[in-house]
């Protein structure tokens, strides 16, 4: 178990696999789940060379249930402290959902600036904006961010066990067959961490605006999202994203989901590794 402890208290966990020579890719995880949800990812990259780098987010997983802090500054310095620790250079960071919030602040912020980026992929992630707004109308209405804070506390595991059997994998579209592993993979990750983290990191991921980040980052970027993802519309994420990038290469999977990482990991990590090789 390797730890890492923030500034302010907080105890990061972190995977580190591979020779210390070969080129670093750090993975970062989506709400409310751990670094475990990169497992396929990590061991494909980890048998094509590659030294593999996750960390579980404060109040995620194994770190600690820090009760400050579950915002996205801190996700990004959290990330920092782990890249530092560990004198990452020329990695490629990926991030998933609200993991490509902290992707792009990360970047934008911190490795960019200290020259530690070679490139960042990111996947049905969540800049520049989800929330609704006169700005951006193409957003999610404020009313969905708040259902999701009532049902997660007026039963939290009954709340996460909908969202992985239902719309994140795309479980509820006909004819598609359910994995019931998978959803209690999800589960078992979201309830290992804290109630706290999670209610807090609504808000995080949902009116976080990255539109500077996404606009400060100059290293080649991979934007990837299914246009059946249920959970972030593409059309105000991943296409956005592609606009304000200064240097991005833009797929759009038709019928993937907002889980595609799991659903269609051969597909994902071919694909990652074609754009890491370039």
């Amino acid at each position: 178990m390797a730890f890492i402890t923030t500034d302010d208290g907080a105890e990061i966990y972190y995977k580190d696999w591979g020779s210390r020579d070969a080129q670093p890719i750090v993975f970062h995880h989506g709400w409310p789940l751990s670094s475990d949800d990169w497992d396929a990812q990590m061991l494909f990259f980890l048998s094509k060379g590659f030294r593999v780098v996750a960390s579980d987010r404060r109040g995620h997983g194994r770190s600690s249930q820090i009760d400050t802090g579950h915002d996205m500054d801190h996700y990004a310095s959290d990330v920092s402290a782990v890249v530092e620790h560990l004198d990452l250079r020329e990695a490629v960071h990926v991030g998933h959902s609200t993991g490509g919030g902290q992707v792009a602040r990360y970047v934008a912020q911190y490795g960019e600036p200290q020259g530690r980026v070679a490139k960042a992929v990111l996947v049905a992630a969540v800049p520049p904006l989800m929330l609704k707004t006169d700005a951006n109308p193409e957003g999610t209405d404020i009313s969905v961010f708040d259902g999701f804070r009532e049902a997660l506390a007026a039963n939290r595991a009954e709340f996460f066990q909908a969202v992985a059997s239902g719309p994140f994998y795309g479980y509820d579209r006909p004819g598609v067959e359910p994995s019931e592993p998978v959803v209690a993979n999800w589960w078992r990750q979201g309830m290992t961490g804290s109630a706290l983290a999670h209610l807090e990191g609504i808000k995080a991921f949902s009116e976080t605006d990255q539109t500077e980040d996404l606009r400060a980052i100059t290293v080649p970027v991979l934007v990837l999202q299914g246009d059946d993802d249920q959970v972030v519309p593409y059309r105000a994420a991943s296409v956005k994203q592609a606009e304000l990038l200064q240097d991005a290469t833009l797929k759009i999977y038709e019928g993937y989901p907002h889980g595609l990482l799991t659903t269609h990991a051969d597909v994902l990590n071919q694909d990652i590794l074609e754009f890491i090789q370039k």
